[in-house]
């Protein structure tokens, strides 16, 4: 069966393997360190709640058989524990069964997890996960080739990942046409990094630069991935280099990085790694070309959904068509945003919430806060509460489930929910009311950032959540607002 598999592409499966396997270590290691506060037991969207509500086929998950948080942590933690095997090695040492059984318990234990995820799960890094974690399982290991369908599958993936992306934009915000998007996209990005500043202060030119090299990378580049090597290999290359640009702009999560190994599947690395092993060249038994051949027409017939969505007008971004998310569409920022708002959450432990009583800031590890705190590098590690409070400044529409929530647990001294947090302004005693306050940002010019030191530069924009406090003592308790504008000030 010379045709099932393409030795050459060994090392390239092999950095992809290992690679994605450090990508699932991240996803797993972040829900158990996050799942607590955002949607456990007593989390601000609880999981038992939200099974009771959702059908089976809408979200299956292994946790409608039963949850507690100690088996969402047992399973968060095996599930990085088994990755990091992977990425060692372990794969490669254990017959093929095993090994494509080892990816397939990975797949299994993360869709449970984002389909029970709701809102905090809700980005499209988590459907291309396990879109690629599935192809991973039939990629096979190092005692047979490489298989040239699944090979050419995941190149797919890369295709409507960056197609995708480049297209929506061209139908979405003017600005991508006009060459313009760049002048603030760097600044108003959910999570800006530690060079997003430099980036943002580049000349004018060199970001309509940008613009326009991102539309031949996004939009011409990937159709190479389908030609002979070595050009094939050049655009897989070409599109790795563009991710890494994005890594150093910004916090994506593990985005940028997943994508860089999915083009590294499609380099042939045969002029540095040499010969492939004898292995390399090896089939495998009939069931494994079955099941191959199998999955690639089950991809093939779900991929009609994203084939229409790209050829549509009414293009959506990051969708899923089926609820076990194995053929999605990408896309991202077909809109950009000219500014910048930030919420603000403030206490007090003053008996009553005065304009100008003594407010105290709560600061988060990722997203803008303090002025004078330079954005931090924390991709692909995910921030998902700082995620979504970009979205809450947007619009409260989007914070609707689980802002209240989220001020409740600061009120009541929560502590998973402070582990969220970078600084807790009460570590004795939880305050007596919280506020929120929507914030206009902007990053400083070269001037400013010389002479104060800051980052950023805010003004106050309005009242986003007025002074609230418990309603009673006890877990389950709920929120109240506190005494009105006309006596103690609406905080504007």
């Amino acid at each position: 069966m010379d045709w099932f598999t393409s030795p050459g592409y060994w090392l390239g499966r092999l950095v992809f393997q290992r690679a994605l396997a450090g990508v699932y270590v991240l996803a797993f290691a972040g829900a158990a360190l996050q799942f607590r506060a955002l949607i456990g037991a007593h989390g601000m969207l609880p999981v038992p709640r939200y099974v009771r509500h959702v059908p089976l086929r809408a979200a299956p998950s292994l946790f409608r058989l039963h949850y507690s948080d100690r088996l969402f942590a047992c399973c968060a933690w095996f599930g990085a524990a088994l990755a990091a095997a992977l990425a060692a090695g372990a794969g490669d040492a254990v017959p093929l069964g095993a090994a494509m059984a080892m990816w397939a318990v990975l797949w299994a234990l993360y869709l449970s997890i984002v389909n029970v995820g709701q809102t905090w799960y809700a980005f499209g890094w988590e459907s291309l996960l396990l879109e690629v974690g599935f192809l991973a399982v039939f990629l096979g290991n190092a005692r047979v080739g490489p298989p040239v369908l699944v090979l050419w599958l995941l190149r797919w993936v890369v295709f409507r990942v960056e197609f995708g992306a480049g297209l929506i934009k061209m139908r979405g915000d003017p600005c991508w046409r006009r060459l313009t998007c760049l002048y603030f996209h760097h600044e108003t990005q959910p999570m800006p990094g530690p060079l997003s500043w430099f980036f943002h202060r580049l000349p004018r030119p060199v970001h309509r630069v940008e613009c326009a090299a991102n539309h031949v990378i996004q939009l011409l580049v990937p159709v190479l991935l389908f030609t002979p090597q070595p050009v094939a290999s050049v655009a897989a290359g070409v599109i790795a280099g563009t991710q890494l640009w994005l890594v150093l702009s910004g916090n994506f999560a593990w985005l940028n990085w997943l994508t860089i190994a999915l083009a590294l599947s499609a380099v042939d690395f045969t002029a540095l790694a040499g010969p492939p092993p004898a292995a390399a060249a090896r089939a495998g038994p009939l069931w494994y070309v079955v099941a191959v051949c199998a999955l690639t027409a089950l991809v093939l017939l779900l991929s009609r959904h994203p084939v229409r969505n790209l050829l549509s007008r009414r293009q959506v971004m990051n969708r899923s068509f089926d609820a076990l998310h194995l053929v999605n569409t990408y896309g991202a920022f077909g809109t950009v945003g000219r500014i910048r708002d930030e919420v603000v959450v403030e206490g007090t432990a003053d008996p009553a919430p005065h304009r100008y009583g003594a407010w105290r800031e709560y600061g988060f590890k990722g997203k803008p806060g303090r002025p004078d705190r330079m954005p931090r590098q924390f991709a692909p590690y995910h921030l998902r509460l700082d995620w979504l409070m970009w979205f809450a400044a947007l619009s409260p529409g989007y914070a609707r489930d689980w802002f209240g929530p989220f001020v409740e647990r600061l009120l009541t001294g929560d502590r998973d929910t402070l582990r969220l947090l970078a600084h807790n302004p009460f570590p004795d005693a939880p305050p007596r009311y919280v506020r929120a306050r929507l914030y206009r940002y902007r990053f400083s010019t070269r001037r400013e950032l010389r002479a104060t030191g800051a980052w950023w530069q805010r003004r106050l924009l309005r009242e986003y959540l007025p002074p609230t406090r418990l309603s009673g003592p006890g877990p389950g308790t709920r929120t109240e607002h506190g005494p009105g504008p006309a006596e103690h000030g609406s905080g504007q």
